[in-house]
């Protein structure tokens, strides 16, 4: 399975998703604002990655505004968080097969662009 979710007005996911192409390659976008990622998704997610925590994102506004930076979080809460508010989920998640490429750093977005060469 070939799939992005993403955020359709965040530019950096455009050009991510534009940079490698995927709309052209057949992907299926899944913009998570208007279409809730569920938990059999998340779940799927976390097999490719092995971790809820590196799934989430701490740039979320969210993050330091329900004080969860003061907490020790747990998988479990990461898991929770991300299916609770779409904003926790470090985007752009790209599967491609049995890959996943996770935010916008240099290296996820190169190991993206090659994986869909």
């Amino acid at each position: 399975m070939n799939k992005c979710y993403h955020l359709s007005t965040c530019s950096t996911c455009k050009k991510i998703i534009d940079a490698a192409g995927l709309p052209s390659k057949g992907f299926t976008l899944q913009n998570i604002k208007t279409e809730k990622i569920t938990s059999e998704q998340l779940e799927e997610m976390h097999k490719l990655v092995g971790s809820y925590e590196a799934l989430f994102s701490r740039k979320s506004q969210q993050y330091r505004s329900r004080g969860l930076h003061e907490k020790q979080l747990t998988e479990d809460d990461y898991k929770n968080l991300i299916l609770e508010e779409y904003s926790f989920l470090k985007r752009p998640v790209t599967i491609v097969g049995n890959q996943i490429f996770i935010g916008n750093g240099k290296d996820a977005i190169a190991g993206l662009v090659e994986a869909t060469a």
